[in-house]
């Protein structure tokens, strides 16, 4: 309240001043004076005045306008200068603010500061673009808290200011263009035009040449980098280049941030951004590394792989912002032919680009025909009538074209009176049957695709003749044999049980059992085949001895045993793993006055297979440098040699492509490695070096077959331990030698071929060679310094 210096109250009449009142309530205070004849009295009379809301909020301005950035973050505020104003005071005064239209990306706060004025704040809720939308213009709208409430409002314009956030754009990626070989100095060739969807100064864009462009077309060609204009600056003669290719380069006035960087380089074959790989390409084939990087040095870039497939994109260390895309497991072309993924980056700001990968995938005769059954069980009364009908068989193969055309053919072990049609596979007996004779056939019949080379598959038919008799089961053998390879899938065929019985019906029912073993192997009662659960593996045990048990349905039951021997056969299912070099990229330096025969550098490897398949042979099938046959590798140990003296004009980089190849069944791999040797002096120039390191090799391959002897000791060796194998042959049936002499020398014929189909190895390079096992080294290999 004001309290007033008082009126003069004269003959009942009053004069009342008073300030402007401060609050709802306010208090005027009169000094009243009374003349009575005798004396003066001063009395203070206090009188509240009490405000209504008869006053609507009323802005000083009637058009508001703010500017906001457009990379202004969510959550920015911005006050507004002009808040409006009411007369009224307390609650009678200006209480909200809201907006008519907020857009979806602005709302309204409002502040009150220790006086009690009330500020608006207008508050960013999403992102802007000015390039997308450059104004927005709205009503804000300010409301007392009087009862009822009086609103008043004000134009509101938010303007969106630009920021450099927008590359050049060229309005053509690729020009061709044909220039006369006669044309004169001076004569323009072509003008590029980029656009910038940024204003002002932001949009400003300068021409120039990307680094990529040679300096003879730099020279021949000139570039505006004002107007973009491309003009002949020399002459054309007969040694000008007839193509040049010029990549130009839109450069605004410094973009705030650019995308991150997806930079592959392909290790499988790709043409075209389409990558090309084997249907039999194994587990983690790599495919390509990627380079994820930020150009601007400055935000934290991750990346993922987007799309289906049997792919993983994981980082590849030691290195930083590496990235390895392979494969995780192995392609089928039968289930799936072309894949398309993407290695998509983003940045902590929000920047995502992505490289789309088409893998293709070529289809071989890798898929065998598939008979329907593998074991196919007829039953015929005997006295049959010429020719009949048997079954028809059938079998598919999921291989396309020739590959999966399917004839049959029955194995070497059908009786001549068994005749199987070649291309419908109608089985049929051309003679009467007597059970008498012989009341079971068993023998093989073969599906043989039109592939190259020809893949094919085994069924095994049994035609039983039917009649009464009355016998106890009996096994074809009492002793079986089965010579299965290592990595055999789990529940896959290891051989068939054949047990008869002379009885019919329940007495000639058999079942067949595993008595010890049976937490490994399984036998199928109805068929007799011999299967393992799980995958057998010849470096934990090479044999198994088991004993199956046969049987019948009389009673009592009659029954009999037979002894199973499985023996492992070692696969060649490691390539050698080159231990020393580590890197394509690592060198040594040869000093001149290195002598003929002196011992440069070495070669090592090593092979976790046995025998044949370990026995590893060196050999260099490509050279490069000033005389590349100054050196030379020893095929047994894999040392490198210095053959002939060197000379001044042998100064220089050697490259030498090293192949590592076993001997190994039923086909030898092999690895390379890159051994660079640097004839000098010294090494002056490493960066140099590196460079050179870096090109790629042109390098042609002269495929020799490395020749190395084996010791007799080791024959005495191999010798010796085929001693048990050959005793325990030649107490088996005459069936089974049969069966494991015809599949040693199936062995032995095709060891007699593996040095043929070299071109057919598994090649393993340096680089992509995994985790190294150092403990299970019996050779330390010597260091060639990266000097």
């Amino acid at each position: 309240c004001v309290e007033s210096s008082g009126a003069t109250i004269l003959g009942g009449a009053a004069a009342v001043s008073s300030s402007s009142p401060s609050s709802e309530s306010c208090l005027l205070l009169l000094d009243v004076l009374v003349l009575p004849q005798e004396y003066f009295r001063l009395v203070k009379v206090k009188i509240a005045i009490r405000d209504v809301n008869d006053n609507a909020p009323r802005f000083p301005v009637p058009h508001i306008r703010l500017s906001v950035p457009e990379n202004a973050p969510v959550n920015t505020r911005l006050a507004i200068e002009h808040p409006a104003l009411d007369p009224d005071v307390g609650t009678n005064g200006v209480q909200t603010y809201r907006l008519r239209d907020n857009y979806g990306v602005f709302t309204l706060d409002v502040e009150e500061n220790e006086s009690g004025e009330r500020t608006p704040y207008l508050i960013v809720m999403g992102a802007l673009d000015r390039e997308t939308r450059e104004e927005y213009v709205t009503v804000i709208v300010a409301e007392d808290g009087g009862t009822p409430p009086l609103v008043g409002s004000a134009t509101l314009t938010i303007g969106i200011s630009d920021i450099n956030d927008n590359c050049p754009q060229f309005s053509d990626s690729q020009l061709n263009i044909t220039l006369y070989g006669n044309s004169s100095v001076g004569t323009h060739v072509a003008t590029v035009h980029a656009v910038d969807m940024d204003l002002g100064s932001n949009a400003q864009i300068t021409y120039s040449y990307s680094q990529k462009v040679s300096q003879p077309s730099r020279d021949l060609f000139h570039l505006d980098e004002s107007t973009g204009a491309i003009t002949l600056s020399s002459k054309v003669d007969g040694d000008t280049p007839r193509l040049h290719r010029l990549i130009i380069l839109g450069n605004g006035p410094g973009f705030m941030m650019r995308p991150p960087e997806v930079v592959p380089r392909f290790i499988a074959n790709e043409v075209e951004g389409v990558v090309y790989l084997k249907e039999l390409e194994p587990i983690n084939t790599p495919i390509a590394f990627f380079t994820i990087k930020d150009p601007d040095e400055k935000y934290k870039v991750n990346c993922y792989l987007d799309g289906d497939g049997p792919f993983r994109l994981s980082p590849y260390k030691p290195y930083n912002n590496e990235y390895l895309l392979e494969t995780t497991k192995p392609l089928d072309y039968e289930t799936q032919q072309l894949y398309e993924i993407s290695v998509v980056a983003w940045n902590s700001e929000g920047f995502r680009v992505n490289k789309i990968i088409k893998v293709q995938v070529l289809d071989d005769n890798d898929n065998s025909p598939v008979f329907s059954q593998q074991l196919i069980e007829l039953s015929i009364e005997e006295n049959n009538v010429p020719n009949a009908f048997l079954t028809k068989l059938y079998a598919t193969d999921a291989d396309s074209g020739e590959r999966g055309q399917v004839s049959y053919f029955l194995g070497p072990d059908a009786p001549s009176y068994f005749a199987l049609d070649k291309t419908t596979g109608v089985l049929t007996v051309s003679t009467q049957l007597d059970r008498e004779e012989k009341e079971k056939y068993r023998y093989t019949v073969k599906a043989v695709d039109s592939g190259f080379p020809p893949r094919e598959s085994i069924a095994t038919v049994t035609i039983t003749v039917l009649d009464k008799n009355d016998n106890s089961p009996r096994f074809i053998n009492k002793d079986f044999s089965f010579f299965v390879p290592e990595n055999f899938p789990g529940f896959g065929e290891i051989g068939v049980i054949s047990v008869t019985d002379a009885d019919a019906g329940q007495n000639g029912w058999v079942a067949l059992s595993v008595l010890n073993g049976s937490d490994i192997f399984v036998i199928d009662t109805g068929k007799g085949v011999l299967r393992a659960k799980v995958s057998l593996d010849r470096e934990q045990q090479s044999s198994y001895v088991l004993w199956i048990e046969a049987v019948d349905g009389g009673d009592p039951a009659l029954s009999s045993t037979a002894k199973i021997t499985i023996l492992l056969l070692d696969i060649n299912d490691n390539p050698p793993l080159v231990l020393f070099p580590q890197s394509n990229m690592s060198y040594l330096l040869v000093l001149p006055s290195t002598l003929p025969g002196s011992p440069i550098t070495e070669v090592y490897a090593v092979d976790k297979d046995t025998g044949m398949n370990a026995v590893i042979a060196y050999s260099i099938i490509g050279r490069r440098g000033p005389r590349p046959e100054s050196f030379r590798i020893d095929p047994k140990t894999g040392n490198i040699t210095l053959e002939e003296s060197l000379m001044q004009n042998d100064y220089g980089l050697y490259r030498l492509l090293v192949k590592v190849s076993d001997h190994g069944y039923p086909e030898p791999l092999h690895s390379t490695v890159m051994v660079n040797l640097f004839v000098n002096d010294t090494v002056s120039n490493e960066s140099y070096i590196e460079s050179l390191l870096r090109k790629e090799p042109d390098i042609s391959i002269e495929e020799k077959q490395p020749q190395i002897s084996i010791e007799p000791t080791h024959k005495k060796m191999e010798s010796a331990s085929c001693m048990p194998t050959l005793v325990a042959l030649s107490i088996i049936s005459l069936g089974s030698i049969a069966l494991v002499t015809g599949m040693g020398i199936y062995i032995c014929l095709r060891k007699g071929k593996k040095h043929h189909r070299a071109d057919e190895n598994l090649e393993v390079q340096i680089p992509l060679n995994g985790r190294i096992n150092l403990h299970m080294l019996e050779k330390k290999p010597m260091e060639i310094s990266n000097i």
